[in-house]
């Protein structure tokens, strides 16, 4: 794997095609977020994410199976270039397994923040969310 990047893997308690609509409906990501989101449901299409602080293109959209989209925060560096985010999604016994590479970062603060960001500010609320409402 790149230095430059990193994986998470979790499980969650709802089936694939329910979790990646989560992650990609404007009206989903709102309720578990609590903020504005949406993906385009196309390659090519654009994503924005936490209320636009975050915009990116969508590479591939496989509902249920894979998602990967540029990833540009506008508090990053004016060198840095977009970084690349990947979520695959597999069944796991009663619900899914997401595996989320994220990778390009411009540098090692960047790489640190977003893998405790992506647990705090969307992994584990998409735990709750699927705990508590479906």
């Amino acid at each position: 794997m790149n230095p430059s990047s990193f994986r998470i893997t979790v499980s969650i308690a709802a089936k694939p095609k329910n979790v990646f609509v989560a992650l990609t409906e404007a009206k989903q990501i709102a309720q578990w977020s609590g903020q504005k989101g949406k993906a385009s449901p196309k390659a090519g299409g654009r994503i924005e994410m936490f209320d636009g602080w975050v915009k990116g293109k969508v590479l591939e959209f496989k509902p249920g199976k894979s998602l990967v989209y540029t990833w540009l925060p506008s508090d990053w560096p004016e060198y840095a270039e977009e970084s690349v985010v990947k979520c695959t999604f597999a069944p796991s016994g009663k619900g899914t397994k997401i595996v989320l590479e994220h990778s390009n970062f411009p540098n090692a603060t960047e790489k640190k923040n977003h893998r405790s960001g992506w647990k705090e500010f969307v992994l584990d609320p998409l735990k709750r969310y699927f705990s508590t409402n479906h």
